[in-house]
Formats: structure tokens, sequence, C-alpha cells
């Protein structure tokens, strides 16, 4: 029998989406019809200058679009987007008004009050005031080492009002690990939280601020966030935020309107093998994309109610965020996921009436493997899609999320990157979900499967690239003044064309499944294989935790070695070892069963929770790790250390 989508769209909701809107908009303005999302996005990538122009006018920008939509636009890196164009983003993400709520924030189980639009509006007028106050001018830096609360995105908009550049660590960051990112960046300015609340904790950072305010001496003012009651105490040069927003003059909120691709983010690579890469994204560029992804691929409307699950130390707080261009209500969240308990984020649903619920599939996964089932307990009857990234979401959390989430939402798998601020593949609300893959392409991003020898291909695995220029291509990264290592990230192994350096597969539905990152796929016998397949099947086994899997190196080839991490009461005997290696051969194939087997008591992940099969693989060969600070958990990475059962 024919395998049956997962989920469709009724033709009423098809209809009524914004994506509808805005294939009537090309009809009326270029004679386009479109019989499905493919026939659009082939249109979207044939036309980049018609598309981006009708997406600035479709999203409605705010600013002086100019005479010119690109230039140059057969060069990657070298294309510029809109280069006769004005705007400020800020005041983009600021064009609603009145009472109704901006933002809620729920800091594990405890809602504060919502904050308007209009109460929005006058704290960032304030705050900017007090930048400018500070001689903030276009293009210094403002730092933020804070939680996912509303005092972040009043320093944001501020900040980015006056044409300042915006860079942001979660407080859970250790002192080196902060360091090694706005070290590089030399900010002006630090806001900053005086604590934070982790699983029920109270984990004040004053002693940890001492050490970072000390460490950037290009600071000037530092104001203290006080999330936990305890404001600036003795630091250096700081005030505390609160007093600082209360009593400075106040001078009507304006928005300083500069180029398209004139600094707003820098971001940081996840930095497991070296200090992180400082990359620094665009104001228009990051507006453009965020609104063709929010309005159009998520089909945000004014007062819908937005959540991801997200630090600041991650790029989907910057995502997430831009929200606000949309007209939606955004749901912040700060601290644990399972804190009270499981139903924490399932009860912020009902009462918060979230629509779009944004999580990692580790979260999904997680939940699965705790026996709750939400649709039980919950009534969800807000939530019409869920969005999911981080790491590939396996068939089986697709499984989970229709039988025991909901069975009538949209389920969003979707992939980009830090260094895109945006997604190369995501979901399309007018198409099926099919189990295991993500829907589709994103609009204007010419992505594609290629093999090692630069040919597209359907069916087979392949490097993740993109032909085509795109608006949130990094403006560069931060100390390369002649784009050398720009380049080498990306355009190294196909010229002229990003190589986005993930494991990827095309699949007859024109679906998307990602196997994991290309420089983590492993080599047995020379043959490429994913590490996501084989997490895949063995973590649906009820003994297993979580897995990690790497290539060692041995006789003169690689073998697959497999981690796991044991549900309590489970050992890892020669009966689960046996089950384990059954289970991998026929979920996956012969070629990823591993050869050996280990039982550890933790895995290293990264500060957004990704597991870091690199540093993983260079503890096992001995290599030292440069930058443990990059890692939430880096004591978990002494476990691999001069494992025995690895030395035979």
């Amino acid at each position: 029998m024919a395998e049956a989508p997962l989920w469709t769209p009724s033709p009423a909701r098809v209809a009524a989406t914004n994506l509808t809107g805005f294939a009537a908009h090309l009809t009326a303005r270029h004679g386009a019809h479109f019989a499905d999302y493919a026939a659009l996005h082939q249109w979207s990538i044939d036309h980049p200058e018609a598309f981006w122009d009708a997406v600035w006018d479709f999203c409605g920008v705010v600013g002086e679009k100019g005479a010119r939509f690109i230039a140059d636009g057969d060069k990657m890196p070298g294309a510029k987007f809109f280069p006769d164009a004005k705007l400020n983003f800020a005041e983009n993400l600021l064009t609603h008004e009145g009472d109704g709520p901006a933002l809620l924030f729920n800091n594990e189980g405890v809602a504060s009050a919502p904050i308007s639009w209009a109460e929005l509006k006058s704290r960032v007028a304030r705050f900017a005031s007090v930048l400018r106050r500070w001689g903030v001018e276009p293009g210094d830096r403002v730092a933020a080492f804070m939680p996912n609360c509303p005092d972040t995105i009043v320093a944001m908009l501020a900040a980015s009002s006056l044409g300042a550049v915006f860079s942001s660590c979660s407080p859970d960051f250790g002192v080196r690990g902060v360091l090694d990112r706005f070290g590089q960046i030399a900010p002006r300015v630090l806001v900053a939280c005086d604590g934070y609340r982790y699983a029920g904790k109270v984990l004040p950072s004053h002693e940890k601020l001492a050490e970072i305010i000390d460490g950037l001496p290009s600071l000037e003012h530092v104001a203290i966030v006080p999330f936990i009651g305890e404001g600036p105490k003795d630091l250096a040069k700081a005030e505390d935020f609160e007093s600082l927003v209360a009593n400075v003059p106040v001078a009507p909120l304006s928005f300083m309107r500069l180029p398209f691709a004139h600094p707003l983010y820098i971001m940081y690579s996840s930095g497991t093998t070296g200090v992180p890469k400082c990359i620094v994204h665009s104001a228009g560029g990051t507006l453009l994309q965020h609104l063709k992804e929010h309005k159009l691929s998520c089909d945000e409307k004014p007062g819908d109610v937005l959540f991801y699950f997200t630090t600041c130390g991650w790029m989907m707080w910057n995502w997430l965020v831009s929200g606000l261009a949309s007209g939606a209500t955004l749901a912040l969240y700060d601290g644990s996921p399972f804190h009270p308990s499981e139903l924490v984020l399932f009860d912020y649903i009902d009462a918060a009436k979230i629509r779009i619920f944004g999580t990692s599939a580790k979260f999904i996964d997680a939940v699965k493997k705790s026996g709750f089932k939400p649709r039980e307990t919950h009534s969800l009857v807000s939530m019409e899609a869920i969005l999911s990234t981080g790491s590939p979401l396996v068939s089986e959390s697709f499984d989970f999320v229709y039988q025991d989430i909901k069975a009538d939402v949209q389920l969003a798998s979707i992939s980009g990157g830090t260094d895109i601020l945006s997604c190369f593949v995501g979901g399309s609300p007018w198409d099926p979900v099919w189990r295991g893959e993500i829907q589709a392409k994103g609009l204007g991003m010419a992505t594609n499967v290629w093999d090692d020898d630069g040919k597209p291909v359907i069916g087979v695995k392949g490097e993740l690239v993109c032909t085509k220029p795109f608006p949130s291509m990094p403006i560069c990264f931060w100390n390369d003044p002649d784009g050398a290592k720009y380049r080498a990230a990306y355009f190294e192994r196909f010229p002229g064309v990003w190589c986005h350096g993930d494991f990827a597969e095309i699949t007859e539905h024109g679906g998307f499944i990602i196997h994991g990152r290309s420089d983590a796929t492993l080599n047995p016998g020379g043959v490429r294989i994913g590490t996501a397949e084989i997490y895949a099947q063995v973590e649906q086994l009820p003994e297993i935790q979580e897995a990690i899997a790497i290539g060692q190196d041995w006789e003169g080839d690689a073998r697959v070695i497999l981690f796991v991490v044991m549900k309590q009461g489970a050992a890892l005997d020669d009966a689960l070892q046996a089950k384990i290696r059954k289970k991998i051969r026929e979920g996956a194939s012969p070629r990823h069963v591993p050869a050996k087997i280990v039982a550890v008591a933790d895995i290293p992940r990264t500060k957004s929770g990704k597991i870091t099969e690199l540093a993983v693989r260079d503890v096992v060969h001995g290599r030292p790790i440069k930058n443990k600070e990059a890692l939430a958990n880096p004591e978990a990475l002494d476990l691999f250390i001069d494992i025995v059962e690895l030395k035979s």
C-alpha cells in the first residue's frame, strides 16, 4: 500500500495563507501562475530580482528601496541586494501599535505581566536615550550576557535603532567562552543579568561578570538587569538597568536609516574546534529573509503568538525576535524546559494560546522518552504548527508528534544555520508532511544536493549546497579583512557555490532529509554514512537515553564507534549490544553497524544543545580540544579519554 502523508492542509487553510496572497501578488504584478509550491519555488530562483522586490513590497518593509534590487547577482560571494536601499531593523520590528501584547515572558512556569506594543516602544526609546547619552554610534558594538527575557529584546532594539551592532551570549556561558566571543569584537557597552534561574536554582552571575568586565578593556559602560533582584553590587563600570531606563531624559523614539548591508548582528560559530568565528549579518538581509520565513513559510499574522525554545546564545533567538515584524506576540521562555515538570511548556501553549511552537529535535525526543503524552493532558487547540531544528528530526519523532501531541498540526522540521541566520529548507503551508522529511526548499534559496563531482542527485546522499546568492549571506567575518576565512568556510569545496557542510538527501516528494554534518560523516570502507541514520535507530530502544557516533582511525581505515548513555536501571550487556547491532543493521544498513559499543555517563554538547561529534573524535584520537568553553558540559569530554575498549 502506498505511503500516506502524516498531515495535509485543508483547502480552506491553504486559501487563507499569506503564501496564497503572495502568489496572487506575483500573478498580478508579473502574470505568473503557480500550480504548486515547487513551481513557485522555481520561479523564485529563476527571477531573483522580481522575487525579492515582491517580498519587500508584500511583507511591508519600511524604508527606501532604491532603484536596484540586486547588483553583481552572478557573484557568490559578492552579490549585493538592494544596494541603494536605506532602512532600520528596529523600525521594521516596531511598526505595530496599541495596547495589545507584544511580549509574554515565562520563567520556569512563573509568568510575568504581558508587555504591550506601546510599553515596548517606550522602553526601547528610554534605553536608546541611555545609549545615545553614552555616545553609542552606528557600527559600535553592544553586547548582551542575558537570559531570553524582554529586557534583552529592549536592548537589541535600542541598539539597532541607532545603527549599533548587537551580539549576545546566554548567562550559562563560562567566562572564557564569553571572552572568546566578545573579546574579538571589542564592545563599548555590555548589558548583563545579575543572575538567572535554571531547574529551580538561582545562579548569581556577579563573579563571572567581574572577570568578564575585567577581560573586556573596550567596555565603557555596563548595564545590569536585576533579573534575580540583586543588581550591580560593586561591579566595575556598572549601573542598574532599571534605574537607567527610569531616570533618563527621554527623546522620542527615532530610527537611523542606514544601508541595506549595514551590520546588525555578530553571531558565532560553535567554537568546538578553535576560537569561534565571528559572523557578521546585515540589517537588510536579516530582515528580508526573516520576513519571508515568518510570513510566507510560517504563515504568521498579526496577533499570532509565536514561541521558540531558545537561549540568547543560539541563532533561533535572533530568528524569534523577528516575529515582531509580522505583528506576532512573542512568547518568551527562560530556564529548563522540564522544570518544574515536563508539563511546563505545554502548560504555556494553552495559557498563552501559542499558535506556532518552536523547539529542538532533542526536546521532542526527550518528551517521547519520558512517556508523557501531551494530547492526554492538554488542549493544545491554539497550536497549528510545530517547528523543529537544531539536529535532524527522526521519523519516530514525527510519529510521536502526530500520535501523542496533536494530529492536526503542521510539523515543520527546518534546517539552516548561524552562518545564514535563516533556513535553506523548511516548512511549506501548502504541502503535506511526510514521515521523516523536511517539507521543502526555502523560497528564493537555490538549494540542492550534489555528489562529490558537483552533480545534482535525488535519492542519494550528498552535500547540501546553494547555487545562487541570497540576502542573508554574511557580510563578512569579523577580523577577516581580505575575506579569506569567509571564502574558505563556504566556497572552497565548490567555487562560486555555497557548500553548507550538511550531509543531505532530496526525497521523491521533493522534501529533504539531513543526515548530519558532513564533517562528522563516517567513512568505513570509503563509504560515507550519516550519524543521524544511526541515532534514528539506536535511540528508539527503551534502554538507551542518547547516543553519539564517531569514526575511529583503525588499521588504515575508519571504524564506527558508538557511545551510548543508558537509561536508569539499564546495563550494556552482550544481549543489548546484539540488539543494538541488529536494530542498526535492519533499520539502516550493515555498514552503519558499529565495531565497538561503549557505555558512557554523559555526552558533551554545545550551549545550544547539539552533541559534539568532532570534539569526541578528537579526544578519542588524543588530539587537543582547542575551546572547551564552547561546551555546556566540557567535563563530559574526560569520559572519552583512553577508553580501554578502543585499543583493540
